[in-house]
């Protein structure tokens, strides 16, 4: 019960930082605020509203990751190097990738309410 809690404060904790420190995380938190609504609203049945809001938070769960590769890799050196910066370039293209399939997610949803599909 105890590595639970503590568990659970270590999450706090990265989430605040990640909250205070990066845009994007700031960003992607409205996205899923929104969606919450938005995914009552297009999703076809409780599967699909719950797919949607899935799909928002992966986006979030890739720009946390991606922020810790950032933060780990600005910590071993400050200095130019271009064997970190493809690993950055990277994460960032992770979450390209999860930002697309999201909107994809949603775009297939939108369809489905419309009954374009």
């Amino acid at each position: 019960m105890l590595r639970l809690w503590r568990a659970t404060i270590n999450t706090r904790n990265g989430l605040v930082f990640a909250i205070r420190s990066e845009q994007a995380v700031r960003e992607e938190l409205v996205a899923l605020a929104i969606s919450l609504p938005l995914a009552w609203l297009i999703g076809a049945s409780t599967m699909r509203r719950i797919e949607l809001v899935a799909a928002v938070a992966m986006v979030l769960v890739v720009e946390l990751l991606n922020t810790a590769i950032e933060k780990l890799a600005d910590r071993l050196t400050t200095d130019h190097d271009p064997q970190i910066g493809r690993v950055k370039d990277m994460g960032s293209a992770a979450v390209g990738v999860a930002l697309v399939t999201a909107g994809v997610f949603w775009l297939f949803a939108i369809a489905e309410r419309m009954g374009v599909i």
